[in-house]
């Protein structure tokens, strides 16, 4: 028996799941989940090869867009304000069902001078990431500290910005998860400086705006199918609770699972990823108040990043 079924079968024995689950979708599920972080929590579920759910996974968020545009889907992991944006896209033929992950920016550094945001001031960032989200939070998180002398260097990709790190021709970096730990273990010289999940909900206190998160990863579902098959999508999510729970819980067996799915290609660095990479299960009522001044953060960055418009309240669902 696989560890997942275990470990669901502990949670209901305890209560936190129905021992009697509802009945599922004579179709199976579609579930498109995204090489990195935001998949990596769909891992232990593609190991149960459950019937029910049929999976599939992209390299790049963009190889996810048309998919959702024309509706082949019931269930997706997307980037925070891609969600955003397809929703107006696709006039609100989407909803978000969870945010999935947090910020999983991390800047390194291969030294010891950068003990706080404010010694960036005079110093060379290299990064990846412009006219997108890395760019808009780092100038958030710079400009509330008063930060206005920091270089940014952009590069074309966050490849780029690794590689130049392993070669010694960049010593202060930011880069996400998983590349934050295989640079780390390719040169441990290098060592997490500041942690930017943290350091924009400093910026966010800072400006005014409470309690605002970094969310760089949600699941969305497809509204009719959501109107459709309510008990197939409540089941799913609480399988996806669980999953959540597994592999911040259980990280050197949920990296098996990580690696056997191809969302990361080895177990070492799956492992000491998860523990850094903010996955975590946040749904219903909780989520519009940690994501609004996000996404207003965003749009006054620019109003193209969440589709030209704030989310609504349909965006965020609901169950009835």
């Amino acid at each position: 028996m696989k560890k997942l079924t275990i470990f669901l079968a502990l949670i209901m024995v305890f209560g936190l799941l129905p021992l009697s689950a509802p009945a599922q979708a004579a179709p199976p599920v579609r579930v498109w989940g995204l090489i990195g972080p935001t998949g990596m929590s769909l891992a232990p579920l593609m190991a149960e090869q459950d019937p029910a759910y049929e999976y599939q996974l992209a390299a790049a968020p963009e190889e996810l867009v048309g998919t959702v545009v024309s509706g082949n889907y019931d269930i997706a992991a997307l980037p925070t304000n891609l969600a955003a944006v397809l929703y107006q896209k696709t006039k609100g033929q989407l909803q978000m069902l969870a945010i999935n992950t947090l910020g999983v920016l991390y800047v390194l550094e291969k030294g010891e001078s950068l003990q706080s945001l404010e010694d960036l001031s005079g110093k060379t960032l290299t990064l990846s990431g412009q006219g997108a989200v890395p760019e808009y939070v780092i100038n958030f998180v710079l400009k509330a500290s008063g930060i206005v002398d920091a270089k940014l260097d952009y590069k074309s990709e966050h490849n780029e910005v690794s590689t130049l790190a392993a070669s010694g021709l960049a010593n202060i970096v930011m880069l996400p998860q998983p590349m934050v730990t295989a640079l780390m273990l390719k040169d441990p010289s290098f060592r997490i400086a500041l942690d930017i999940t943290q350091e924009f909900s400093k910026a966010a206190e800072l400006s005014g705006l409470g309690d605002a998160i970094l969310s760089m990863g949600c699941l969305v579902v497809r509204s009719e199918f959501a109107k459709e098959q309510p008990e197939a999508l409540a089941r799913f999510m609480e399988l996806y609770e669980a999953s959540v729970d597994y592999v911040n819980e259980q990280p050197e067996l949920a990296a098996r699972d990580i690696v056997a799915a191809g969302i990361l290609p080895s177990e070492v660095i799956a492992e000491k990823a998860i523990p850094l990479s903010n996955i975590v299960y946040i749904a219903g009522d909780e989520m519009k108040p940690l994501l609004d001044p996000f996404f207003e953060i965003l749009f006054k960055a620019n109003p193209a990043s969440v589709g030209g418009a704030l989310p609504d309240d349909h965006f965020y669902y609901r169950a009835e």
